[in-house]
């Protein structure tokens, strides 16, 4: 987790409570909504309204979130929809066909912050599930219709609240948030890609990674990375697995950030150039996005690039311990969690993730040969 992340979840946890008592003292909401009561009927969906979806977080979030705002769209077709995010989650959503405009609240000064607080929304929608200060901002714009999660004191400043569940997948508790406004239920479909990737973009490395197929019976992503160390399976363990695969004539296409650049180059010098494709540290979040999207498999542990490879539909070898299985693990016949079980896991909650006494041996106990088995597997079900 880096340093802004960090300091932010810090200063809601300070703050927070606070801030939302003063909100609701000084800040009185907006009352003349077009329309009134009639906002939920089919007919306000063929009106003009403006909206702002609040996300902060990783990748992750931003990926899960995606079918919720197409389902937001295709209720308000002539609506104009805004976002408020983070630089980290902004590249993926500012490519969303069902956005109009992104703002980033963790810009130096914020200016996208200060834009959507002097905005006349008609509907701001808090998608952050447990700190307060989002709903300081959704209730700071002084939005009729506002709505969220009510995890804590931040359900006194919305108007329509939606309980929250560490039980159900991620992208079916967002999909909650659109059909509190439009009376509508929504499902998540798990055999449908949501990511759009532009064709151009995939085209840039298709050559390259055809070539690798040439010399390989299948071609798989690794990636060694994870922002926070309790969800990160051993280096050394993912150099072993992309050897062994390596020797069953399966292809590595190693992706990540400037971060995993070193770790990268480790797997390339023990499986092999003629055998790896290195991308670490060399391409942007749709780029990377546009790479997984013509692999066989893709193989982390709990990561942003997990979720991503789920939206754009390749197959997922997963690594859980520390996160909810249930509420985020990727779901479909088409994807394999690995999961010891072990009694202190799962430990995450809301985003946290507590230091781990155990050596984390939820990941450590999961060994190479057992998740090479589960890529071969996938591969070979895949293939039938």
């Amino acid at each position: 987790m880096n340093w802004k992340t960090e300091a932010i979840k810090r200063l809601d946890s300070i703050i927070g409570k606070p801030a939302s008592v003063l909100a609701r003292a000084f800040v009185k909401p907006r009352k003349n909504l077009r329309q009134g009561s009639e906002l939920f009927t089919n007919k306000i969906s063929e009106d003009k309204l403006k909206l702002l979806v609040i996300r902060p977080g990783g990748i992750g979030d931003a990926v899960l979130l995606l079918p919720a705002l197409k389902a937001l769209k295709e209720h308000f077709k002539n609506s104009e929809i805004e976002i408020l995010a983070e630089k980290r989650n902004a590249g993926l959503l500012e490519v969303s066909p069902y956005i109009n405009k992104v703002h980033l609240y963790d810009s130096r000064p914020p200016f996208g912050l200060f834009k959507t607080l002097s905005d006349n929304y008609d509907i701001v929608i808090d998608t952050e599930q447990w700190h307060r200060l989002s709903a300081v901002v959704a209730y700071l714009t002084r939005a009729p219709v506002r709505v969220g999660f009510s995890t804590n004191e931040r359900s006194e400043l919305f108007t329509h609240n939606v309980s929250y569940s560490q039980e159900q997948y991620e992208a079916n508790s967002f999909l909650n948030l659109v059909s509190a406004i439009t009376g509508e239920y929504y499902d998540f479909n798990k055999n449908e890609p949501f990511i759009p990737i532009d064709s151009g973009l995939i085209e840039r490395f298709d050559n390259s990674i055809q070539v690798l197929r040439k010399t390989c019976k299948s071609v798989i992503g690794i990636f060694t990375g994870a922002t926070i160390a309790e969800r990160r399976w051993e280096l050394a363990r993912f150099v072993e697995l992309s050897s062994s695969l390596s020797q069953d004539g399966v292809g590595i296409v190693i992706i990540g950030g400037k971060e995993d650049v070193d770790g990268s180059k480790r797997i390339e010098e023990v499986v092999g150039k003629s055998m790896t494709i290195n991308y670490a540290g060399r391409t942007s979040l749709l780029e990377t996005a546009a790479i997984i999207s013509r692999l066989d498999s893709f193989v982390s542990s709990d990561t942003g690039l997990m979720h991503i490879a789920f939206g754009v539909g390749t197959p997922t070898v997963s690594l859980f311990g520390a996160g909810i299985q249930r509420k985020w693990a990727p779901v479909g016949n088409s994807n394999i969690v690995i999961n010891k079980n072990p009694p202190c896991s799962p430990c995450t909650t809301f985003g946290y993730t507590p230091k781990c006494p155990y050596d984390v041996r939820c990941l450590s106990d999961i060994t190479v040969e057992e998740v090479k088995e589960s890529v071969l597997s996938l591969i070979s079900r895949i293939r039938r």
